[in-house]
């Protein structure tokens, strides 16, 4: 039951743009014990299913345009497989604290983005709720 709620909590994220599949791979990892690997496979296969939905909706409503992104696309797939190649050879611990430095990465720039758009309305005296 628990794999179904996890599985609608990283479906939203996914919808919304959010990264789903991380989303999943920390509650798989964390709160089932699933090996990192592991978790990274299952993540492709809901990957699959959820994103075609996604891009349905998103060119549906012309917020993507394919055409004009394939550059991304071409490298988005190079990069998939690179991806797959080197974690595939990694020791799963490896890949788990990789995995978490860039999770914590992205908090940081996330977090410092923040304090400079705070910085940014605080010398204009914009008061941010």
């Amino acid at each position: 039951m628990m794999n179904f709620i996890y599985g609608i909590i990283s479906g939203i994220a996914t919808g919304i743009g959010l990264g789903g599949g991380t989303v999943l791979i920390i509650l798989l990892t964390v709160f089932e014990k699933v090996e990192q690997k592991m978790a990274q496979g299952i993540n492709l296969v809901f990957f699959i299913p959820t994103s075609i939905i996604t891009i349905y909706f998103f060119i549906k409503n012309k917020q993507l345009k394919v055409k004009e992104n394939l550059l991304i696309i071409i490298g988005g797939i190079l990069g998939a497989y690179l991806g797959a190649k080197i974690s595939c050879n990694l020791d799963n611990e490896l890949l788990k604290k990789v995995f978490a430095i860039f999770i914590l990465l992205i908090a940081l720039f996330e977090i410092i983005k923040y304090f400079k758009k705070y910085n940014k309305y605080k010398k204009q005296k914009i008061i941010i709720k």
